[in-house]
């Protein structure tokens, strides 16, 4: 897929995965609207990208991608009328939360948040992005962001696990139905990766992780894929994922 000249959306650009999938797409030559609820962050972001080479590629939007009607209006404003030629060309779906605990001292708003954030956001987003990709004359592209938590259940992981098991049942779903459409979907199931996600959670990072620059070349390998094939899930793991102190 040729990504010069084409537009994205990436979730949870504020930091972390997401900044750092922002940070490629636009060298790659996209027009990259991020969204995330973190308005200082964002303006960094765009201060940082716009200011060097991106030409203005980087466009940030305080949203929060909870909020439905708020992500119908923007969707609306921003795509309706501009054609197939200005219709988003890709779609990341990275924000997530993360919340672990037993689960009978597990909070019932902290179960909905991570819902609703994991989950739902997902199936808002990409059920208004559609009709917009549908109407490009190439391919397009929506990424998942899961976790190898979606791939198998922990103690103390269970609403972590359960939303991202779900995310990958949506993703095998969406690839079957979209396909035939030209629109190709990928589920990613990273390992721990160093970044701010573990910070509220109290688990520290450490050199053996993987770094969001790994993630995000696998994001734009899975995306320059040639339009004959597609990779709809890719799991990646630290090579070592013991601290180094831990051999």
């Amino acid at each position: 897929m040729e990504l010069r000249k084409q537009t994205a959306i990436v979730t949870g650009a504020s930091s972390g995965l997401g900044a750092q999938f922002s940070r490629d797409l636009v060298a790659e030559g996209m027009t990259v609207y991020g969204l995330a609820r973190r308005k200082d962050r964002l303006q960094a972001l765009q201060t940082e990208l716009n200011g060097l080479d991106g030409d203005g590629r980087f466009i940030g939007v305080e949203l929060d991608v909870t909020d439905e009607p708020a992500l119908a209006k923007w969707v609306g404003g921003t795509f309706e009328g501009s054609g197939a030629a200005g219709a988003p060309a890709v779609l990341v779906n990275n924000a997530g939360f993360g919340a672990f605990g037993a689960v009978d001292a597990f909070p019932v708003e902290t179960w909905d948040r991570m819902v609703a954030t994991n989950l739902s956001a997902v199936f808002y987003l990409t059920r208004l992005v559609v009709p917009h990709m549908k109407s490009r004359d190439g391919m397009s592209h929506i990424v998942n962001i899961s976790s190898v938590a979606g791939l198998m259940g922990n103690a103390n992981l269970s609403a972590y696990n359960a939303t991202k098991f779900a995310l990958r049942g949506f993703s095998e779903a969406l690839f079957k139905e979209l396909r035939e459409s030209g629109i190709r979907v990928t589920c990613l199931f990273p390992g721990s990766i160093a970044t701010e996600f573990f910070e509220p959670l109290g688990m520290p990072v450490h050199e053996n992780m993987m770094r969001a620059e790994d993630v995000s070349a696998s994001v734009l390998h899975v995306l320059k894929a040639p339009d004959r094939m597609l990779i709809n899930e890719l799991t990646m793991r630290p090579s070592n994922p013991k601290p180094p102190s831990h051999g």
